[in-house]
């Protein structure tokens, strides 16, 4: 692969290195850069790239840190049923999500989704490094350091994570509360990756005579505080949407 591509629309250079060697580290300090921003990227930045600008490396992250560092602060933040999320810059260090923070943003989470979510706090963590960069570099901004004490971590999730047993559904449709909501929030944080599932022999009145892996798509929680299952992916099938709470289950 070419380390360097040309964007024709913009004029600009767009690096895309297989490996952080010296040749393209290179590269980076010939461009005499002020700051670098680095957003979605899943490893740590080792010191001597982090050396290379000017005014440090800014780090965008999608959690109110120190809560929710690591692989999956939006999952893990719908997982947790909380109300509020946000963005948070932060100078780079060779921590996981550990250096000062630069400027905050945050954003209540209502019903979305994991998808839905990821989408609003992009926009909002490019609005936010936009408005944030100039007082960053005229000093007008301090960072300021997190409160390790109160750091949370995050894991990346499994497909063995998101499998939800079909019994749990059906008490979930049948006495609502807690289960109900538990699985809720699953099915909105774990989709579309790595994907909620069960397994079973008929679901929502539909019946398959032996038992079948389900995708759960979709799920709402009843004016009884019960599970409403929307929108499921039967294997071999296309997606259903679906418009009625779970009935009986096969035993």
């Amino acid at each position: 692969m070419e380390h360097q591509l040309q964007d024709p629309t913009l004029s600009i250079p767009l690096l895309q290195p297989e490996a952080l060697d010296d040749a393209f580290l290179e590269q980076l300090r010939s461009f005499e850069p002020d700051l670098f921003v680095i957003a979605a990227y899943a490893k740590l930045v080792k010191q001597n790239v982090l050396d290379i600008p000017k005014h440090g490396t800014i780090g965008v992250h999608p959690s109110l840190l120190p809560a929710y560092r690591g692989a999956s602060p939006m999952q893990t933040t719908l997982l947790d049923g909380q109300d509020i999320t946000g963005v948070s810059l932060f100078m780079i260090d060779e921590k996981m999500d550990h250096g000062p923070i630069v400027a905050q943003e945050t954003v209540q989470i209502g019903t979305m989704n994991y998808t839905q979510l990821a989408k609003k706090l992009a926009e909002i963590g490019g609005e936010l490094v936009a408005k944030t960069i100039p007082g960053l570099v005229d000093g007008t901004i301090v960072p300021q350091e997190q409160d390790h004490t109160k750091a949370t971590f995050t894991k990346k999730f499994s497909t063995d994570d998101a499998f939800i047993d079909i019994h749990d559904i059906e008490r979930a449709h049948s006495e609502g509360g807690e289960i109900a909501l538990a699985i809720e929030r699953k099915i909105r944080a774990l989709n579309p990756e790595p994907g909620t599932w069960t397994i079973a022999k008929s679901i929502c009145n539909l019946h398959f005579g032996q038992e079948k892996r389900i995708k759960l798509l979709e799920a709402d929680i009843s004016m009884e505080d019960t599970l409403i299952i929307k929108k499921i992916h039967i294997e071999g099938k296309k997606p259903l949407e679906l418009h009625q709470h779970i009935q009986g289950i096969d035993k």
